[in-house]
């Protein structure tokens, strides 16, 4: 799987742009706010058909302009697809493979496989359960349509039941039917999340082991909100009408896989609280470069990885590891500058001069 060629129109600052990636390392560098960060996040909408950065369709359109277009080709071992997104100035938002309009998002996840890294990614330690779910949701749902159709009507079900709670009108013979249907769905949910952590843990050993010279080791653990011993569908009946009455006095629901979490420990302590800035970067590093070998494992071929400015933030060891690794993968890198990218860069690589809005060619 590689991008050959993005297009963009009236794309945040970009007026018009059509560039031709190379199979390898792309390197986009240039100041600030100049738009590096932009071509990643335009690729990242045809991988997952939302952005990473906000939620305002509005937001990815040029000033003044009525709508804003990504168009991406990607060669593929199959069969090669056009993604292309159009983005309406109404907030709606259209996309389309091989020029047939998709009818769900579902149908885009997993055409496009990425794994994107950057600064923002130490909030998966730092932060709330809610970031870390994301992760999982986010990487399972790109290799695994049923999951993502499972979490969506999962979520429908939980927002149905919550207003059902926050009526204070609550029949319990609809609220029994929502808890069997929140159950059933929290089965395939819990078991494809554990297996993503079970997996996790399996690249993830080697590869931190490798980053840190064998000082650390890495373990990840799924932290469920009900018990797990036995079968997942009836336990968590169980818990939600144990808690029913709690639930109907506070108006949500306790239980379920939307309370879920997971574990990061570095050599056995809690990097969430424990960790180092350092510790919980490479953790990071670790997750993210795990996700590469889950998704060849998966799909037999390595996703597009992206790099939105993450190399000034690590150490020399640590740009080391990624700018080795990254040999056989195609990958789209955003800095500031190329001084340090050049003296480790063994294979081929393309650069781009990014300014306000343009695009030269820097040369191989």
């Amino acid at each position: 799987m590689k991008i050959r060629n993005i297009g963009l129109i009236s794309y945040r600052n970009y007026d018009k742009l059509n560039i031709e990636l190379g199979s390898n390392v792309n390197v986009f560098q240039g100041e600030n706010a100049q738009g590096k960060t932009n071509i990643l996040e335009a690729i990242y909408y045809c991988a997952f058909g939302r952005s990473h950065r906000t939620s305002k369709v509005k937001d990815l359109i040029q000033w003044e302009k009525e709508n804003a277009r990504i168009r991406v080709y990607v060669d593929m071992e199959r069969l090669d697809k056009s993604i292309e997104v159009n983005l309406l100035g109404d907030g709606r938002k259209s996309i389309s493979i091989n020029k047939v309009k998709l009818t769900k998002i579902g149908d885009l996840l997993g055409v496009l496989n990425v794994v994107m890294f950057s600064p923002e990614d130490l909030k998966i330690v730092k932060d709330s359960p809610a970031v870390r779910r994301r992760f999982l949701d986010m990487e399972i749902s790109q290799l695994d349509r049923k999951y993502y159709n499972s979490l969506v009507t999962y979520n429908k079900i939980l927002m149905e039941r919550n207003a059902l709670l926050k009526s204070r009108r609550v029949d319990k013979n609809i609220l029994d039917i929502y808890d069997i249907k929140l159950s059933e769905e929290a089965s395939y949910i819990v078991s494809q999340r554990m297996n993503y952590i079970s997996l996790l843990n399996s690249h993830g050993g080697v590869i931190h082991k490798e980053i840190t010279k064998e000082k650390e080791e890495i373990r990840f653990e799924y932290k469920c909100s009900f018990d797990l011993s036995g079968k997942t569908k009836e336990n968590l009946y169980n818990a939600l009408k144990k808690q029913r009455e709690k639930d109907m006095d506070r108006g949500s629901t306790s239980a379920g896989v939307h309370r879920d979490d997971f574990s990061i420990e570095i050599n056995g302590a809690d990097a969430k609280d424990f960790g180092s800035q350092g510790q919980q970067r490479t953790a990071i590093l670790t997750m993210k470069f795990s996700s590469l070998e889950i998704i060849k494992k998966i799909k037999g071929e390595y996703p597009i990885l992206l790099l939105d400015d993450v190399l000034s933030e690590l150490d020399l060891s640590r740009k080391k590891f990624i700018l080795k690794s990254i040999e056989n993968i195609q990958t789209v890198i955003t800095c500031t500058g190329v001084e340090n990218i050049e003296e480790y860069l063994t294979g081929s690589y393309r650069l781009f001069n990014v300014k306000n809005g343009s695009i030269a060619d820097g040369g191989d």
